[in-house]
């Protein structure tokens, strides 16, 4: 990859759009659908190798949509996917990505921090069992120690802990970059999700390297609110994607309320979002808002990720400083 310095000079990007906004500068879900794709098409034309981020969750389905909508309609390529890979993903969320990835003819890439995965297969570890530092890498130990400054012996096999959500989510996804000289990643952040995320401008730089290989973050849907996505979903990606379902849209009232002949295994939406959780950590640390689906509860008076254990404002904020999403 170029030296930081240089990294920007190929590009025609202005990192200041956005700087300001919210969502409410984005009136109707058809200004968020423009913007979306005005961003997404000069993502795909500026960046050299460009990946989508995609966890398989509402938001960074929505954005992969607009990636493969504007690659068909501007004759673009549809760059590869990354799936950051925790060890502790729902095994529904697993087969919702193979199944999509594989109906959507997508080159997946699955970012895992190996080291750790291999001591917690090779000694049979559960979620929350002890890895000793010790006995990972240098590579993770440099993390762990002069990064992260942590100095106990051992750390949990956890996301919800500075250590673990590190080495499994942040790591994974900076080797990645590296080792794929990505120069842009499309990803589905909204200003509205986090305290953490408000600031966030549709090109973000990253180019310091001392924290990470330098790249870009191209964000297409910051401008959503939690119930826009969901509306985008029913009116647009859905009708759009699955054949048979209705024209103009249907939004379902309840886990099994679906078109005739249409089933959730059709549908781009996680069977989870059906199942009441309205955001998909991990199985160790989430659990459902409410009973009935996603799109049906309260958004506008509860939490997004309250089913989260991990929801720590401070935690987020030294997560992305060190180069988490």
């Amino acid at each position: 990859m170029s030296e930081s310095a240089e990294f920007p000079d190929y590009l025609d990007v202005d990192y200041t759009d956005g700087e300001g906004e919210d969502p409410e500068e984005y009136p109707t879900v058809n200004h968020k659908i423009e913007k979306a794709i005005e961003v997404t098409k000069t993502g795909l034309e500026e960046y050299e190798n460009p990946v989508v981020m995609w966890t398989g969750g509402k938001d960074s389905t929505l954005t992969l949509y607009f990636v493969k909508e504007v690659a068909e309609r501007f004759d673009l390529e549809v760059p590869p996917v990354v799936f950051i890979d925790h060890y502790q993903h729902f095994d529904e969320l697993i087969d919702f990505v193979e199944h999509w990835a594989d109906e959507w003819d997508l080159d997946v890439i699955w970012a895992r921090n190996e080291d750790v995965g291999n001591y917690v297969d090779e000694n049979g570890l559960e979620p929350g069992d002890d890895i000793p530092v010790d006995e990972l890498s240098e590579h993770n130990q440099h993390h762990i120690r002069n990064i992260l400054e942590y100095e106990e012996d051992t750390f949990p096999f956890l996301l919800d802990t500075y250590v673990g959500n590190h080495l499994l989510k942040t790591v994974a996804l900076n080797d990645t970059i590296e080792e794929h000289d990505v120069d842009g990643i499309l990803s589905g952040i909204r200003w509205d999700e986090q305290e953490s995320r408000a600031d966030e401008t549709f090109f973000s730089p990253r180019h310091d390297p001392d924290i990470y290989p330098p790249h870009d973050r191209i964000q297409s849907i910051l401008q959503f609110a939690e119930a826009d996505v969901w509306e985008a979903f029913w009116n647009f990606v859905v009708p759009d994607t699955v054949e048979g379902y209705p024209d103009d849209g249907y939004v379902p009232q309840g886990q099994d309320d679906l078109p005739e002949g249409i089933e959730k295994e059709d549908v781009p939406v996680s069977p989870k979002y059906f199942a009441g959780f309205r955001s998909l950590g991990s199985e160790v640390s989430t659990d459902k808002s409410a009973e009935e689906p996603a799109w049906l509860q309260d958004m506008a008076n509860t939490t997004e990720r309250a089913g989260r254990a991990q929801d720590k404002e401070d935690l987020m904020e030294r997560l992305r400083d060190l180069g988490y999403m």
